[in-house]
């Protein structure tokens, strides 16, 4: 439920809450599901109910337990703002990456929406600036999220166009931080073509944000690797940058301490 991670871009994984329900073309063949299907079948006691959305109270601590630093991706079996995810159990775990805050905090999620409800509602201030919120935009009829996920106040905000399913076209990178690219693997997977990848590498190029190719995807991932015109391409935002949405920026020096100081 929570150790070292095959994901290129990040160290490890914490799931104190699994499954989800489809959003989105990039759920069609969501690896997750599959995996705990997998699980169930094997009869791992987490997964008693397959992919249905469950809470693991006794996991939200784990991070704190982990003594060296690491880039944690949070909830890598499920999204965290799930609507069958009550603001009380979230609150639970933001208090654990404040915490535990020798830790990097990757939050990935389809429904930035929630988040932004979340941040409003709950948190009092912006996110800690080792806490790092990001949205999946598959294709264009997701581009939306971009815009959605500049309304949550953090450091670092990052797209995760993956599984890449079709040309994104001109897309508005401001007030974000990290761009990562990847096709969609295993059974049944979708093929993403080189431009689409390419076109996202220049806007981000052009647009000062750091590109990060994570795989090509397909039935065999390992034998499609993540080589992108001759090389692998693996870079990550600065820890330490600040928004370029001006309300930030202001906001993140007066309000920080009040934004933490919620979940102590």
């Amino acid at each position: 439920m929570g150790d070292n991670s095959k994901i290129e871009w990040t160290d490890a994984s914490w799931n104190p809450v699994t499954g989800c329900s489809k959003v989105s073309p990039g759920c069609k063949n969501c690896y997750a599901e599959r995996m705990s299907r997998r699980l169930n079948a094997m009869g791992a006691r987490r997964y008693s109910n397959g992919f249905k959305v469950t809470l693991h109270p006794d996991l939200v601590d784990l991070p704190m337990r982990w003594t060296r630093g690491r880039r944690i991706f949070v909830n890598s079996m499920s999204d965290l703002f799930h609507r069958d995810v009550p603001f009380s159990f979230i609150e639970q775990c933001c208090k654990t990456m404040t915490k535990a805050d020798h830790h990097v905090y990757q939050v990935l999620t389809k429904r930035p929406e929630r988040m932004v409800q979340f941040t409003k509602t709950r948190m009092g201030g912006p996110w800690p600036e080792h806490v790092w919120v990001g949205t999946t935009v598959e294709g264009k009829g997701q581009k939306d999220r971009i815009k959605t996920l500049r309304k949550v106040p953090a450091a670092i905000r990052f797209i995760s166009f993956e599984p890449l399913l079709s040309p994104i076209g001109n897309v508005d990178l401001r007030g974000i931080s990290w761009a990562i690219v990847g096709g969609e693997s295993g059974p049944n997977s979708r093929p993403m073509k080189p431009e689409w990848a390419r076109k996202l590498r220049e806007t981000c190029a052009e647009q000062g944000v750091p590109f990060f190719f994570k795989q090509w995807g397909g039935t065999n991932k390992k034998a499609a690797g993540r080589i992108l015109d001759g090389r692998t391409w693996d870079e990550y935002p600065d820890a330490v940058c600040i928004s370029e949405t001006p309300q930030v920026e202001g906001a993140l020096s007066s309000l920080k301490k009040r934004g933490l100081d919620r979940f102590t």
